[in-house]
């Protein structure tokens, strides 16, 4: 019998980044009835011929999959912005944050993981421009 081996489980999308500060955890139990109070966003990847991805974003597709990001309300569940990326720089996470805050206004709590796109200067200067509270959930 040949060896069994796991299937390729894809690309790690939350890569914490060593110099980049830890911001502590939300609070398991916060009362949230209003949009604007808390905001969040993660990245997760999908595959380039998925029925979801635009054919005009195909071309995008060097290493076989795409990045999405999407900043959510947790209030009102509605995806605020969202951007795909074929890299995992955190470019396009604050080209969404940016976008998000235009046509929303601005959360008082940003809730994300602590990957390096989030914890990176862009991330954090953009959410300090608008006093926005940077909560990230620990590992």
């Amino acid at each position: 019998m040949g060896k069994c081996t796991r299937g390729y489980k894809g690309p790690n999308t939350s890569k914490k980044h060593p110099r980049h500060p830890v911001y502590p955890c939300l609070p398991r139990i916060l009362p949230i009835t209003r949009a604007n109070h808390v905001w969040c966003s993660d990245i997760t990847y999908i595959p380039p011929l998925s029925a979801i991805v635009p054919i005009a974003c195909r071309a995008m597709v060097q290493r076989g999959f795409l990045y999405l990001v999407a900043i959510m309300d947790w209030a009102t569940r509605k995806v605020l912005a969202w951007r795909l990326s074929n890299t995992l720089d955190a470019s396009f996470c604050v080209e969404a944050l940016k976008e998000a805050i235009t046509k929303y206004g601005k959360p008082e709590i940003m809730n994300t993981d602590q990957g390096g796109q989030f914890t990176g200067a862009d991330w954090i200067t953009t959410l300090n421009r608008c006093r926005c509270e940077n909560i990230q959930a620990s590992r």
